[in-house]
């Protein structure tokens, strides 16, 4: 069987350390097309400025990944859907819920896939947490999420501005892996925000969560900080009510009970995300999960937000 032909939109950090590698080593996909603003090239592949001049070009393309930006990612789906194409959307989605819910109903109308990604929740460690606490119950859990913006994402301002997230880009991994793992939905209850004074965005946030049930009978809270230098940390500590203490690090590759290993898999999301998308698209099927762009959106919803210093890159 021949291999779907695919586009990718958007040739930054993530399309080149995480997309470009995953395409080729699953091969799964053939990647015939480039769409970069700002002329990025891969040696043997056309690049083209807009998507639709790559459509123009490539009319029987098959599908399309996006790894733009989240503001111009709802034009550029609904575009990708009505020409016909497969569509595959870095996280987050959408710049807000209003515009997932629009995406998966153009996607039911043209009839072909889009799959939202969530890529923290490809790693196996995350399912090997939700089958441990769906067979008990949880006490309490506790996301430190911490990491240099100034070495993830060097000069972007536009996650700064607004529609860009701030520290809730890397954030909502731990949120999709939450979503995922817990045996019971949460909500959230109180919110600090903290924007520099020269920015739309946060910058650090602390979050308070309510559990929809008794499944997690303490506090579920989030620091997210985007001022880490050194060692980065992507951490959910989980207390059981057994007295179990379930540590997922490193942005959930590795999961330790009480302090030992159980699984500790290398950074194989993307690869897991392309094979996934392959599938869908075989099928003809979506799989779009809005929780949680849903938390990000209550948080700003009862958040307090505070001005503080000015952040330069």
């Amino acid at each position: 069987m021949s291999k779907p032909t695919l586009g990718l939109v958007g040739v930054g950090k993530i399309a080149r350390d995480q997309h470009l590698p995953s395409i080729a080593e699953t091969d799964l996909f053939d990647l015939v097309a480039l769409v970069s603003t700002s002329g990025a090239a891969v040696p043997g592949l056309p690049t083209f400025a807009t998507q639709a001049e790559m459509f123009a070009a490539f009319p029987t393309l098959d599908a399309v990944a996006l790894c733009t930006p989240p503001s111009v990612r709802h034009a550029l789906t609904v575009e990708a859907l009505r020409a016909g194409k497969h569509t595959l959307i870095e996280k987050p989605p959408a710049a807000t819920v209003s515009e997932l819910q629009d995406l998966v109903d153009e996607a039911r109308r043209a009839d072909r896939c889009l799959f939202a990604t969530w890529h923290s929740q490809f790693n196996p460690a995350v399912d090997a947490a939700r089958d441990l606490l769906a067979a008990g119950g949880v006490q309490s859990v506790a996301v430190t999420w911490r990491e240099d913006v100034r070495r993830w994402h060097p000069g972007q301002d536009w996650i700064f501005a607004a529609g860009g997230f701030g520290v809730f880009d890397p954030g909502i991994n731990a949120l999709s892996i939450l979503t995922r793992i817990l045996p019971t939905r949460i909500f959230v209850q109180a919110a600090d925000l903290l924007v520099p004074a020269n920015r739309d965005t946060p910058i650090e946030a602390r979050l308070a969560f309510r559990p929809a049930s008794d499944a997690i009978r303490g506090p579920v809270t989030a620091h997210f900080d985007f001022l880490q230098e050194g060692e980065q940390t992507w951490s959910i500590a989980i207390e059981m009510v057994d007295g179990r203490r379930l540590d997922l690090t490193r942005g959930g590759t590795v999961l330790a009970v009480d302090g030992v290993v159980t699984v500790s898999e290398p950074d194989t999301e993307y690869r897991r995300i392309y094979r996934r998308f392959r599938d869908l698209v075989d099928r003809n099927a979506s799989d779009v999960d809005a929780a949680p762009l849903h938390l990000i959106a209550d948080a700003y919803s009862v958040g307090r937000r505070r001005t503080v210093a000015a952040f330069d890159w």
